[in-house]
């Protein structure tokens, strides 16, 4: 009899009840394991509750002074928007003006940090690293779990704080905040450790007695120079990735959205504190143009995360490399959506309407052209057109919200309205068509924020310059094309190329477009989800950015000193030894050339001839 029948001959005693009782007996035992071996989190590591007061200032009923002329410089003009307390009311230095952009109501003024200031700030991150850079992976999970609880628990007051201070809804601020910034940290969290423990790496014949491997130093102090659309994922992002791999951080961000950029990493802080661990290893630097220098060409800083504008990231580029600092640029884009022959209209509509509207457009990857084939053409701007009309802007935050439908919030500021309304203008006159919006919206309409019509233009081309210049705005513009090579064209024919989408049945179709796009990103029958995969690498190609990426394994590993260790696979008993014939002074050149040529020919020679001479070669040597 076989084993497999004796198996079964045994199984067949059994009574099929028994079984079914002992198998409900023991899941209770196989889920405690599963518990204790996967999901517990051990002790050192628990999130630690640390307490936070979400500001007044995001309540509905809050009403702060309506600026006839918002702007975020300094006032020593208007002493009024000062506060007259010890540490601001200084007429010697410059002040930031926060203010709600959906209303134009005061927030609050912040001191623009001078040069010396910003020096302090970065000696005091110095100092903090120190006791930072060799921390265990427990104690940086916990902090990256505490921030993660607070998150989720604070979710609903925090995506208020950007609300207020960026004029963005409530979901738009759930997508682009929250729920990116829980994924990051809870991708750092599980992955943090495998990412960045040493690496080892094959070595060859010669080296056989060694071992080699790769490990992931901290830098040190980095700094993050970040942009206004997302006031608190834009913060958080770095200072989740700089934490986990061992350094400490200083954040300059946007002067636009001071006021959150504040409140956020005060909260982070008091986490750090709550932990145990020194808050000085985050710092914020908040300044005007004019001293931002004193940060991006200090020494102690060694790596630079800038995201913005092309023409601000160049400096930073420029300021960096003067004192060799490694700068990574993410400069924005003009993302294209192709509309292959076989994509669904129908399904994907609310997808393209948000890839376009979230945040008011003011979203890096968000899509700023449609490329759309001429046999769809004229019903997807038939399908657009009333939705678009539809849409309703207003303050998510205003006691009258709850009134009314609100689809589009505040632009961050109405300065480049006047060059928009000139694109769109300049446009129509070129021949598109401009169906639905394409001016700023009346004060009649929305109040006194920055508000811009979500616009629907049609029939644009090429050599228009809506179609080259990135806009962030609320503008669906639409191209047609014939065959997929000229959708690519279409796509690739402009300075940018940070992200992509390409909508089809076809697959075929669909790989045709993504295999020949110039970009660093690009989905599939979606739009801007490679980020909310954070095991992605997220940046872009041409003008939209540098070779450096951040997220991912590349941007962790980024923030890290690459330090190649060879060491001794049995340490004082095999080691290098230099052969006689090659020991200076050389007694014999034709001696030592014979030998290292034989090494060669051994190691790399084409066949078994090539190494059977090299072999010779190492033995006849004189």
């Amino acid at each position: 009899m076989t084993i497999g029948s004796r198996l079964d001959a045994l199984l067949g005693l059994l009574d099929p009840a028994v079984v079914r009782s002992c198998a409900l007996g023991a899941a209770p035992l196989v889920v405690v394991w599963l518990w204790f071996r996967f999901l517990r989190v051990p002790a050192a590591e628990r999130a630690v509750y640390f307490a936070w007061t979400p500001p007044v200032e995001i309540s509905s009923s809050w009403t702060g002074r309506t600026l006839s002329r918002p702007s975020i410089a300094s006032h020593r003009s208007d002493p009024s928007l000062v506060p007259a307390s010890t540490e601001l009311h200084d007429c010697s230095r410059s002040y930031i003006t926060c203010y709600a952009p959906a209303s134009a109501q005061h927030i609050g003024t912040l001191p623009s940090l001078n040069a010396n200031e910003i020096r302090e700030r970065i000696g005091k991150a110095v100092g903090a690293q120190k006791g930072w850079r060799d921390s265990s992976w427990a104690r940086r999970r916990r902090v990256m779990r505490s921030l993660l609880e607070w998150t989720v628990r604070e979710a609903e007051a925090l995506s208020k704080i950007a609300s207020r201070d960026s004029g963005k809804t409530l979901v738009d601020a759930a997508f682009g905040e929250i729920l990116t910034t829980c994924e990051k940290l809870r991708w750092v969290i599980a992955n943090g450790e495998s990412i960045l423990s040493p690496s080892s790496r094959p070595t060859n014949l010669v080296l056989a007695h060694k071992v080699s491997k790769v490990v992931y130093e901290p830098l040190g102090v980095v700094a993050a120079l970040v942009s206004y659309n997302y006031p608190f994922h834009n913060v958080l992002g770095p200072i989740i990735a700089s934490l986990a791999a061992g350094n400490a951080i200083v954040v300059k961000p946007s002067e636009q959205v001071a006021w959150s950029s504040q409140v956020y990493i005060d909260a982070v802080r008091k986490c750090l504190e709550a932990c145990g661990e020194d808050p000085d290893l985050v710092q914020i630097v908040l300044t005007l143009p004019d001293s931002v220098e004193a940060l991006t060409g200090d020494t102690r800083i060694k790596h630079i995360t800038f995201i913005g504008s092309e023409e601000v990231g160049k400096k930073v580029a420029l300021k960096g490399a003067e004192v060799g600092t490694p700068v990574l640029l993410e400069l924005g884009g003009k993302d294209p959506a192709v509309l292959c022959p076989s994509a669904d209209l129908k399904y994907f509509a609310d997808t393209w309407m948000r890839g376009v509207f979230q945040s008011g457009g003011q979203n890096c990857i968000g899509i700023e052209r449609f490329l759309v084939h001429s046999s769809l053409y004229e019903t997807f701007i038939s399908t657009m057109e009333p939705r678009i009309a539809a849409l309703q802007l207003g303050d998510f935050l205003s006691p009258k919200a709850a009134e009314k439908q609100i689809d589009v919030g505040a632009i961050i500021s109405d300065r480049l309205f006047d060059e928009l309304e000139n694109l769109i203008a300049q446009a129509v006159k070129e021949g598109a068509r401009c169906l639905v919006g394409g001016k700023r919206a009346s004060r009649e309409a929305v109040g006194d924020g920055h508000y811009f019509q979500p616009t629907l233009l049609v029939d644009v081309t090429p050599s228009m310059a809506i179609a080259q210049k990135e806009i962030f705005a609320p503008v669906m513009a639409v191209m047609r094309y014939d065959t997929l090579d000229e959708a690519v064209a279409l796509a690739n024919g402009t300075r940018y190329g940070l992200g992509a989408s390409v909508f089809g049945r076809s697959q075929q179709e669909c790989r045709y477009v993504m295999d020949r796009l110039e970009c660093g990103m690009v989905c599939s029958n979606d739009f801007g989800v490679f980020y909310l995969n954070q095991s992605l690498p997220f940046g872009g190609a041409k003008a939209s950015g540098n070779a450096g990426r951040f997220a991912g394994p590349e941007g962790l590993r980024s923030l890290c000193n690459l330090k190649a260790v060879t060491e001794d696979r049995f340490h004082g008993w095999i080691q290098t030894g230099i052969p006689p014939l090659l020991a200076y002074p050389i007694k014999s050149g034709r001696g030592a050339w014979t030998f290292v040529n034989g090494l060669v020919r051994l190691m790399y020679g084409r066949d078994a001839r090539d190494r059977a001479s090299g072999i010779w070669g190492l033995v006849s040597a004189r």
